[in-house]
C-alpha cells in the first residue's frame, strides 16, 4: 500500500493486546510510526501484573513482547495516563488512528447483600496487590481462617493457591519482598472456591486447575452434591476437550480420601451466592448460599434450598469489566467501548473516525494471551482498509504536529516520560535486586521509585 507519508498510530495500553497491534501495524505492507502509551512506569500490562507469580513460564512472553518494542518505528512512552496528562482530543491531533488497549481493570459486581463487608475483598485488588501493582494496596489483612473465593476461572484459582501455598513455595519468584512478609502472616486453612452452575460449565482451564491438586502440604476436596450433569452438560463434555479435562479432573478428585494436610481447598459446584453475612460489627461472618440445579440445557435455575458456610473473608472473582475513556462511545451493560471489527462506533453503529479497540476493552475479559493476537488481526484490519482514508481524508489531524511535538508537550507539563531505554534501566535493576536473592527479579513497587530509578533519579 502507497501512502503520501507515514501513517501515524497511537496505541493506549502496553499489554499483549496493544503489543500485538503494534507488531502487526509495523510488519503490514505500509509505512507508519507507532507510539505506545502506558499508563504505568514499566510495560507489559496484564502479564507483568495479572499473571500469578508462581506462573514464571507465562511470564516468558514479556521476552516476545520486548522484542517487539524495541523494534525501530515503534516508540514506548510509559508513564502517561490517558485522561489526565493527555487527552483523547491530544492523541487526535496528533495521530491518524487512535488504537484502546486498555483493558479491563475493574472487578465486574456481585449486586449482593454484604458486598461492602469488611473482609469483602475485590479480586482484582488482590491480584495488584500478590503482583506488586504501583497503584495497588501495599498490604494485605491475611487473618482470616476460612475463606469463600466467588467464581470459577483461573483467577480464583490464582487467588486460592497463592492463600493455599506455603510462602517458601513462592520465594523463588519475582514476587515483591512485602508481599512475601504479610503471607508468611496468613492464617487461612480452609479456602472455598463456589461457583454457581455446574462442573462441565466451569471456565477453570485443565491445566491450571490440576495445578492446585499438586501444591505441596494442601487437600483438594471436592463437595459431592455439585457433581451432576444433565443432557446439556453431557454434550458439551462431547463436544468440548477442555470441558471434559476439567470434569474428568474432578471426578477424579471426588474419589480421593483426604491425607490430612493442613491446609484445604474445597470446590463447590451448583451454589450461587445471595448474601454476605455480617458479623454485627460490620465485618463478614459467613456467606449464603442458594442451591441450583442444572435445567436440562446446561444452564442452572435455583432450587429455593439455602445453605451457609461460616468463613471470615470472601474473595470475589466473577469476571472483570473495562472502564469508559472520556467521550468515546461505552457499553456499561458489558463494559466495553462500543466496536464493530475493531473501529469504535456509536449506538448507531457510525465510526467515531480515527478511533479503534483490541482486546478486552474491545471482547471483554474473555480467552487467554493468545487470543490477543487474533483481536489484534482484526482491528489492525480495519485500520489498513481505512488507511488511505485516515491520512488523505483526515477529519482532526494537523500537518504541522507531529508526534516529537506531543512528547515536548509532555515534558512541558512536567510528566516523567519513561521510554524504552529508560525501561532497560529499570529492568536491569529489578534484576540485579533478584540476582543478590538467587531470583530472577525482585519488582520495585513504589510508582515514584520505580521512575527516579528509570530515569537516573534514584
Amino acid at each position: 500500500m502507497s501512502l503520501e507519508r507515514p501513517l501515524r498510530v497511537a496505541v493506549v495500553g502496553s499489554g499483549p493486546s496493544g503489543v500485538y497491534a503494534a507488531d502487526l501495524l509495523m510488519k503490514a505492507d505500509l509505512s507508519a510510526s507507532v507510539d505506545v502509551f502506558e499508563r504505568l512506569p514499566a510495560p507489559f500490562g496484564l502479564v507483568r501484573y495479572g499473571v500469578a507469580p508462581d506462573h514464571p513460564n507465562i511470564k516468558q512472553i514479556i521476552t516476545t513482547l520486548a522484542g517487539i518494542l524495541r523494534r525501530d518505528g515503534i516508540r514506548l512512552l510509559a508513564n502517561v495516563d490517558i485522561g489526565r496528562d493527555l487527552g483523547l482530543g491530544d492523541l487526535r491531533a496528533h495521530y491518524d488512528a487512535v488504537v484502546l488497549a486498555t483493558g479491563s481493570p475493574k472487578d465486574a459486581p456481585l449486586g449482593i447483600p454484604g458486598e461492602g463487608l469488611k473482609g469483602s475483598y475485590s479480586s482484582a485488588d488482590f491480584v495488584s496487590w500478590y503482583d506488586g501493582h504501583p497503584d495497588g494496596p501495599r498490604t494485605w489483612p491475611l487473618a482470616a481462617r476460612e475463606v469463600a473465593i466467588l467464581g470459577v476461572g483461573n483467577v480464583a484459582l490464582d487467588i486460592a493457591r497463592i492463600l493455599a501455598k506455603a510462602p517458601a513455595d513462592l520465594a523463588s519468584t519475582d514476587i515483591p519482598d512485602e508481599v512475601m512478609r504479610d503471607l508468611e502472616e496468613s492464617q487461612a486453612t480452609d479456602i472455598h472456591i463456589f461457583g454457581r452452575r455446574g462442573p462441565a460449565q466451569a471456565k477453570f482451564s485443565p491445566l491450571e486447575l490440576r495445578e492446585i491438586g499438586k501444591v505441596p502440604g494442601v487437600d483438594v476436596i471436592i463437595d459431592p452434591e455439585g457433581l451432576q450433569f444433565d443432557e446439556g452438560s453431557l454434550e458439551t463434555i462431547e463436544s468440548n476437550r477442555q470441558a471434559r479435562q476439567v470434569v474428568e479432573t474432578l471426578t477424579e478428585w471426588s474419589g480421593r480420601e483426604p491425607a490430612g494436610n493442613p491446609r484445604r481447598i474445597h470446590l463447590h459446584l451448583l451454589l450461587s451466592p445471595v448474601a454476605i453475612l455480617d458479623d454485627g460489627a460490620g465485618a463478614v461472618a459467613g456467606i449464603r448460599m442458594e442451591r441450583m440445579r442444572l435445567a436440562g440445557d446446561g444452564t442452572v435455575e435455583g432450587t429455593g434450598e439455602f445453605v451457609e458456610h461460616e468463613v471470615q473473608a470472601v474473595y470475589r472473582a466473577v469476571g472483570y469489566r473495562g472502564t469508559p475513556i472520556e467521550w468515546l462511545p461505552f457499553d456499561e451493560s458489558r463494559g466495553v467501548i462500543r466496536t464493530i471489527a475493531g473501529r469504535v462506533v456509536s449506538e448507531d453503529g457510525a465510526p467515531v473516525p480515527g478511533f479503534y479497540a483490541t482486546g478486552w476493552i474491545k471482547r471483554g475479559p474473555s480467552g487467554v494471551i493468545g487470543h490477543s493476537k487474533k483481536d489484534a488481526q482484526e482491528t489492525v484490519g480495519s485500520i489498513l482498509e481505512d488507511a488511505g482514508d485516515l491520512v488523505a481524508g483526515r477529519v482532526a489531524l494537523r500537518e504541522d504536529l507531529s508526534p516529537d511535538d506531543l512528547l515536548g508537550m509532555l515534558k512541558g507539563r512536567g510528566v516523567r516520560v519513561i521510554e524504552w531505554s529508560d525501561w532497560e534501566v529499570l529492568d536491569a535493576h529489578e534484576r540485579a535486586l533478584g540476582e543478590a536473592q538467587g531470583r530472577e527479579r525482585v519488582k520495585v513497587v513504589s510508582r515514584d521509585e520505580m521512575t527516579d530509578i528509570a530515569l537516573g533519579r534514584a
